[in-house]
């Protein structure tokens, strides 16, 4: 089965704080409380997106590599998501030009504030106990 709708790829961190809070934002065009991230540029590896994202987003450093906890397809739209477990290497959240708020979190309070699709992201990071590796390469050569 062949479709013309385009595919894309995202990125989306979920920083975990000492206490085991998740961060989550909420997006200038959004009502829903999620982890930070946004889509994988061609010319970006997973890694720089998630960390460019998340400090244009929330204003946190995370420290790389990050563990890979998840990958997530939208039916609807053919986007998958890429979530990794992070840890905040440096900053503060902050609001911003796209993001107009954020909370941390507790895993017990993360399915009343989050959408499944959102919620079930942040509770396997949260859950995670061994990482994937995780690699860029040009077609041969690992980058």
């Amino acid at each position: 089965m062949t479709t013309d709708r385009p595919h894309r790829v995202s990125v989306a961190g979920v920083i975990v704080d000492e206490r085991g809070r998740a961060l989550l934002i909420k997006r200038r065009d959004g009502s829903t409380w999620e982890p930070p991230g946004g889509a994988l540029d061609p010319e970006s590896t997973a890694l720089d997106a998630l960390q460019g994202e998340i400090l244009e987003e929330t204003g946190v450093k995370i420290a790389l590599p990050a563990a890979l906890t998840g990958v997530y397809k939208d039916m609807n739209d053919l986007t998958v998501s890429l979530v990794f477990r992070c840890t905040a290497l440096d900053g503060t959240p902050v609001t911003g030009p796209r993001t107009r708020a954020w909370r941390w979190a507790t895993r017990a309070e993360v399915p009343d504030l989050a959408d499944e699709a959102y919620a079930i992201r942040v509770l396997d990071a949260l859950d995670a106990t061994t990482p994937p590796a995780i690699r860029a390469h040009d077609g041969v050569t690992l980058v």
